[in-house]
């Protein structure tokens, strides 16, 4: 039986006929041994030499090594490799990030980055709304929209939750979202939370405060849909679904469904089992990446080196930068800082991520010592302070609410 090699070392590539993958590798072999091997198990190798191994179909569908350098290795998978319109994002994924994890000759693979080409781009929508369309949506053109996870995650009734939110709103956020882990249950019903939430939004806006609020839908596949329709019928002004608990087709699904009008807030939920070691998983790029082609709106990134989620500030920004780039031919996300964030963190968050971010603040919201409205309040005069390049401290002078979540949590 013949012998392949999967190794073409600094040859170039048509990008436009690749799927383009970068691995960081931990092995005791060779490097180039091992990145073969991965380029084999994921398209047309295994373990050993087969006799069903043609010289065409190697050609046209093998793997190839294209690059390494130290631990890093380049595979580019050729785009007849990949199923698009019947396997989508699940068979993606089968073969971008598949069997290569259990390879008993890698001590630890990462799937840092992905590439995708013109041909399967074309074949996704991208999100209907995007950053733009929320500010629209919000009329906020310019500043980041700073909204609040209502607290405790779960035990309030519709009432409670409701009420949570409007003195959210009257404090001046933008946002406000279900937690990942509330949906249907007994003491918070889905159908009873989303109109009581409803009619508070519409209260808010008849003040002249624009807001909205992401009622979370993640359930079975088969039901997310429905469901979707349900919550809007019921008055709800955005949907969220977490994408890696539900998977990236329940996100397009909900996306591409002609009735579904609202915009979709993307949670993460889970994605830290897979994304946290810097030696085995996947980047949470590569997530950013799947999600705006499926047609997420909004996206938690992390909180770039500040709050309570682990991730250093260059992981964060190349997640703002997969969410915002203009090497896609779709909207741009608008891209969630969320966990642990309070009106101290505000100025060094803004300073490394800009101003086009959502702040998500719950702990910092409903903790604050004068309550919901108050904690609101702050984090809106710690959003205009970064946005004047105020100093914080200088501004809480004269913004009680801002002065007094300093006394409690400091600031970085």
């Amino acid at each position: 039986m013949k012998s392949y090699s999967y190794l073409h070392l600094g040859e170039e590539i048509d990008r436009d006929a690749y799927v383009v993958c970068k691995y960081r590798v931990t092995t005791d072999l060779p490097i180039e041994k091992a990145a073969g091997a991965i380029a084999a198990e994921q398209s047309t190798g295994t373990w050993t030499g087969i006799s069903t191994l043609k010289d065409d179909v190697f050609d046209r569908y093998a793997g190839r090594v294209t690059a390494i350098d130290g631990n890093m290795v380049t595979i580019a998978y050729p785009e007849e490799d990949f199923s698009i319109r019947v396997g989508a994002i699940p068979q993606v994924l089968s073969i971008i990030s598949g069997n290569l994890f259990g390879l008993g000759v890698l001590k630890g693979v990462r799937l840092e980055d992905v590439t995708f080409p013109k041909g399967i781009l074309k074949q996704y929508k991208g999100p209907k709304f995007g950053d733009a369309g929320l500010r629209k949506i919000l009329d906020r053109p310019k500043k980041p929209l700073v909204g609040t996870i209502v607290k405790p995650k779960i035990g309030l009734s519709p009432k409670d939750t409701a009420a949570y939110i409007y003195e959210a709103g009257s404090g001046g956020l933008t946002n406000s979202k279900d937690d990942e882990t509330l949906v249907d249950q007994r003491f918070c019903p889905i159908e009873d939370r989303t109109k009581a939430v409803a009619e508070v939004l519409d209260r808010l806006q008849e003040e002249g405060h624009h807001m909205m609020h992401a009622v979370n839908i993640s359930t079975n596949g088969q039901d997310i849909r429905e469901l979707a329709e349900d919550v809007q019928a019921w008055g709800a002004k955005e949907i969220m679904i977490d994408v890696l608990t539900c998977g990236f087709g329940a996100v397009q699904a909900v996306a591409e469904d002609p009735k579904i009008k609202v915009p979709i807030h993307v949670h993460r939920t889970m994605h830290g089992a897979i994304t946290k070691d810097p030696l085995n998983g996947v980047a949470m790029v590569v997530f950013c990446k799947l999600v705006r082609m499926c047609g997420g709106d909004a996206l938690h990134i992390g909180t770039l080196g500040v709050g309570k989620m682990n991730g250093q500030v260059s992981e964060g920004t190349a997640n703002q930068r997969a969410c915002q780039s203009d090497d896609v031919p779709f909207k741009k996300v608008m891209p969630v800082c969320s966990g642990g964030m309070y009106p101290g963190i505000v100025p060094t968050l803004v300073r490394e991520a800009g101003t086009n971010i959502q702040i998500q603040a719950g702990g910092g919201v409903a903790g604050h010592p004068d309550g919901v409205r108050a904690g609101a309040m702050a984090m809106c005069q710690a959003v205009d302070a970064a946005c004047a390049d105020v100093p914080i401290n200088e501004y809480a002078k004269t913004h009680r609410e801002l002065q007094q979540a300093l006394d409690q949590w400091g600031s970085v």
